[in-house]
């Protein structure tokens, strides 16, 4: 872990510099650019308020829209920074075999340049909060603690997949399906309170439940999530790290051969 430690400080400019070149490359030629990252979360907010406000109302809850971007920004972060981790490696090729530098550099720029859209996604949040008379609640302050949990978590995952998509290329396409999955097997739609209580425990076994029952508590509903609730987060964020950045230096110096 020092040597990740060391590594990002070292290479934090190129980090920055390859994130920035991510984002120009995603929006390149779109004439709404950049502001596709505040749409995109609002768009799909949209979808969903309108399903489950009229056709399966029993799902709704009190401004809706709220409800559902409070998770469904963290969650668009981890998701897109998956994908776009898992593909890091395989897709800088052919820097990696021209230039000698940290391949841990390509992983955390997929992060970090995720990390701004999600910035960016808060803009149409409060929006929408001050358009719907939501309350602005104190417990916004927590938030940095539920985002470190969550880059935690993200950034294991990074790792970790970025190695295994360079010797498996079906990797990146099933990872797609398993995110997929995810989204419903998480309380993004719906409330965590609706799950019955015998497959409770089936979905206390994902992790992207504690976080964004964080990300929710402090945006939605005003309150402080219970300390197991963080201590179980950041359980999860530091061994997704630790076993995706073990991973993931097992097999770096490789990559030349594979990528």
């Amino acid at each position: 872990m020092l040597e990740l430690c060391r590594d990002t400080y070292r290479y934090r400019e190129l980090i920055w510099a390859l994130a920035l070149k991510e984002l120009k490359i995603r929006y390149k030629r779109s004439v709404l650019g950049f502001l596709w990252a505040l749409l995109n979360p609002m768009l799909l907010m949209l979808v969903l308020t309108l399903v489950f406000t009229t056709i399966m109302p029993m799902i709704s809850k009190p401004h809706y829209a709220i409800f559902v971007l409070s998770a469904l920004i963290p969650w668009t972060f981890f998701a897109q920074s998956l994908s776009y981790g898992a593909e890091s490696i395989v897709g800088n090729a052919d820097l990696i075999k021209k230039v000698r530098v940290a391949k841990l550099v390509f992983p955390m720029a997929a992060l970090v340049s995720n990390m701004i859209n999600l910035l960016l996604s808060l803009i149409p949040l409060v929006l929408i909060l001050l358009a719907v008379g939501h309350p602005f609640h104190w417990t916004w302050i927590f938030l940095p603690v539920a985002l470190f949990a969550l880059t935690l978590i993200t950034l294991g995952g990074n790792f970790f997949f970025a190695a295994a998509n360079v010797y498996y290329r079906d990797i990146s396409h099933i990872l797609q399906i398993v995110i997929q999955l995810w989204f419903y097997v998480s309380p993004i739609i719906y409330s965590k309170d609706l799950i019955p209580p015998q497959y409770q425990i089936f979905f206390k076994l994902n992790p992207m439940y504690y976080v964004l029952n964080e990300f929710r508590l402090s945006i939605y509903d005003g309150q402080l999530p219970q300390w197991t609730n963080i201590f179980a987060c950041y359980v999860c964020g530091l061994a997704s790290l630790v076993i995706g950045f073990y991973v993931f230096r097992r097999y770096q110096d490789e990559f030349v051969f594979y990528a």
